[in-house]
């Protein structure tokens, strides 16, 4: 007696070829994708999901690397932070900290504001997809900005908690494995290198712009220049903390009146 892959959201019948399973790519270009029906699938659909921003993650990671050994610090350092923290802003900021002695609780408080915006991802991130307890708690913690930019535009029945797990393991292989790169680098490169902190910004912009073409939301967009306008002009001293309340509260008010619009849309028709 054969049990059914609880994971599996189509079939195909016996000796039929499997179609070609969608990626997050596919999604974003509107293209006909299949739902990856085998684990196999899902598998392969992560890691493709994945390679695009593994293009920029990998060389993220290999300028930490390198800013790690310029700071003075040891080479385990880079993929310490890789593995225990993974969240590639905070491990750039934290080497400055960690180098400048900066007292834990600083560092801490830091960290608390600077990941502060992961609360608001897990609001659309798709955790009820993964049911284990250890797993879960690794979705949670491996939820990063290049994991959410590339999920979100993933059709809600192509998803899987095989395709996310494996989306966001393969992320966390290439920031490892850029880290231990750079570090390898640094240690032969004959003297600083100047603007490689600018790389995080860079691939924060790409998936930004490639969010905004996948999703044509121009009001989302609007309002989230108007909310970081706000914070950087009214509230200096924690413009993104400022900047993601106002951002989430705006949301919040226009799926209400969405939603309102709706019922009194549906409302008229039924008249």
């Amino acid at each position: 007696m054969t049990t059914a892959d609880p994971e599996a959201r189509g079939a195909r019948p016996p000796g039929s070829a499997a179609p070609h399973a969608g990626t997050a790519a596919d999604s974003a270009a509107g293209a006909p994708a299949r739902v990856p029906a085998t684990r196999g699938e899902r598998i392969r659909a992560g890691l493709s999901d994945s390679l695009a921003a593994g293009l920029g993650v990998v060389p993220l990671g290999v300028a930490f690397g390198v800013l790690v050994l310029q700071a003075g610090l040891p080479w385990w350092v880079a993929p310490s932070l890789s593995v225990f923290v993974y969240a590639g802003s905070i491990e750039l900021l934290l080497v400055g900290l960690i180098a400048a002695g900066t007292p834990i609780a600083t560092m801490a408080l830091t960290t608390f504001f600077v990941n502060f915006r992961h609360v608001f991802y897990a609001f659309s991130f798709p955790l009820h997809l993964v049911r284990g307890r250890l797993t879960r708690l690794y979705s949670i913690w491996a939820m990063t900005d290049e994991a959410y930019a590339i999920v979100t535009p993933i059709p809600r029945e192509q998803r899987s908690a095989t395709r996310l797990l494996t989306l966001q393991l393969a992320l966390q292989t290439y920031w490892v494995f850029g880290g231990l790169l750079g570090v390898a680098l640094a240690s032969v490169l004959p003297g600083e290198i100047k603007g490689l902190e600018f790389s995080l910004c860079a691939l924060f912009t790409v998936l930004a712009l490639d969010a905004i073409r996948s999703r044509d939301d121009v009001p989302s967009l609007l309002i989230a220049g108007l909310s970081v306008s706000f914070g950087l002009l009214f509230v200096p001293g924690a413009p993104l903390f400022a900047a993601l309340i106002l951002f989430a509260v705006s949301l919040a008010v226009r799926a209400l009146f969405a939603a309102r619009r709706d019922r009194t849309e549906a409302s008229v028709r039924d008249v």
